[in-house]
Formats: C-alpha cells, structure tokens, sequence
C-alpha cells in the first residue's frame, strides 16, 4: 500500500516545535515573547526563573521571597546523598557534568520530595478548612488522614537540627509578606496549625522543616507543587556544583574514594535536606 500522505513542510516542522517558552529565528532569541536582550542586564536570574515557569516577571517582593527560598536550600553539607554522590562521583576523574547529574538523579521522592509532599499536605488543610479559625481541626483531620498512610510526615521534624536554622527567617519573611498582602498567608496559616498539633503532648516539639519552610513560600506564591521539586533541584545543584568543583582537586587534595571505615549509615538518605 502507498502512502499517500504528503511530505511535512517546513512550517509543519515549525509548528510541532513551537513552544510558548521560547521562540527562536535567525537574530532572534525570544523566552516568554520577550527578547533576550531586553532581559540581558535588567532581569536577575531569580526572576528570570519566574518568567520561564510562569510566563510573566515577578514583582520585587515575589522575587525576593523565591529567591530566599532557593537560598536556603543550597547546601546541607557532604552527608546529604546528592552531595555525598557529586563528590564521589568527582573522585572517578568524571567531568563536572557529570558528576552534577549523577547527584541529581538522586533526588527522588526520599530525598529531594519532601518539599512536593508538603505541599500537597497544607493544600490539603487549605481545602478543609472553612475559615482561618478552623486551621487547627482542618490539620488534625488531615494529618490523620495522612499518618494513617504513614507514620513521616514530611516537611516536620528533623534528624539532625532541634530546631530548623532556615525555618525562622524564611517564616519570617513569609509573615511580612503576608503583612505586605504579597500573598495569602494560607499556607503559612496551615503549616503553623501543623506545627501546633505536633507539638501537643509532647516535651519535644516538631517544628517545620527546610522541606515545609520552602513547601510555604512556593505554595504561598502560587507554584504548583510538582515545581517544589524542581525549584529544589535547581537550588541544591549549585551546592553540588561546588562540592563537585572542590573535590575534584581545585585548590585541594583528592581524597579518592570513601574508605570502609565509613559506614553506609552515614550517607542515610531519609528525613530532610
């Protein structure tokens, strides 16, 4: 049987290509419908990562408070599995780009997934409840309904820190936003309820996390959860950048690889970032 359907053209090509992220011609680069050369010296990269996932330029105190977020997410130190690999990956000889990828690869939904996980858990509470008095029964009907799937809780408590060092300026930076009527206060009024009931009848309280601080600022700007992950990768892997840089023998000693004295329970990926 002959096909008879017609050759694609040239413009059939362009048309299944064509995006509404980037438009590219001959001494033409447009991201979002804006030249980049308009972009190029007036637009920080922070808002720059608005503008491709939104399709619009944040204001100065949206920017501000995204950009906080990605800031605190950086680093956690040569423990943190994506770090643990990116150094050890650098050890093999590899090239930067590669030892950046194999550390993101590893951020999966154990570690890296939090911050997503957690905002489905205050958009959740969100939905329940009817009004900003009803926070703390919307939390306890949500967060049973969630420990009944699981005892983590994720974006709450931390293995190693009592207190989140991240949690009390990003918090507070979300509060004067909603003070500033930069955004809703929703989600921050949700995690606040969580934290209340985790504390009740405890000598030790669970406050938010890293994962739930940023789970606020990215729920509170209007993200949507999926893109917590993402915004995450996009943080950490300047971290792992460095760590991969530095091992790799710039200005320092190559250590090779991990030695057997060092357990693998050192490297435990569970819990937050």
């Amino acid at each position: 049987m002959n096909d008879e359907r017609a050759a694609p053209t040239v413009q059939d090509v362009s048309d299944w290509w064509s995006t509404a992220v980037s438009r590219i011609e001959p001494n033409v680069i447009e991201l979002r419908g804006r030249p980049i050369q308009d972009l190029i010296g007036h637009l920080g990269f922070t808002g720059m990562i608005w503008l491709m996932l939104r399709g619009d330029v944040p204001t100065s105190a949206e920017e501000k408070l995204l950009e906080a977020a990605l800031v605190s997410s950086v680093d956690h130190g040569p423990h943190a599995p994506s770090i643990a690999v990116a150094r050890m990956a650098a050890t093999c000889g590899v090239g930067l780009n590669n030892a950046v990828a194999s550390a993101v690869n590893l951020l999966g939904d154990v570690h890296g997934g939090a911050g997503e996980q957690c905002m489905d858990l205050l958009a959740e509470i969100t939905r329940e409840a009817t009004d900003e008095a009803d926070a703390d029964r919307a939390a306890a009907v949500v967060i049973a309904r969630w420990q009944a799937r699981s005892k983590y809780l994720p974006g709450f408590g931390h293995r190693f820190h009592t207190v989140d060092p991240r949690r009390d300026p990003l918090l507070d930076l979300v509060e004067l936003a909603v003070a500033d009527q930069v955004v809703a206060g929703d989600f921050l009024q949700a995690a606040r309820a969580v934290e209340r009931a985790l504390s009740t009848g405890r000598t030790r309280p669970v406050p938010i996390n890293i994962d739930g601080c940023t789970a606020v600022v990215y729920g509170e700007l209007g993200f949507a959860a999926p893109l917590a992950r993402g915004l995450f990768v996009l943080a950490r892997s300047v971290g792992i950048l460095a760590h991969a840089w530095e091992e790799s023998g710039q200005g320092r000693r190559n250590k090779g690889p991990i030695p057997p004295s060092i357990q693998p329970t050192h490297l435990d990926g569970a819990g937050s970032v």
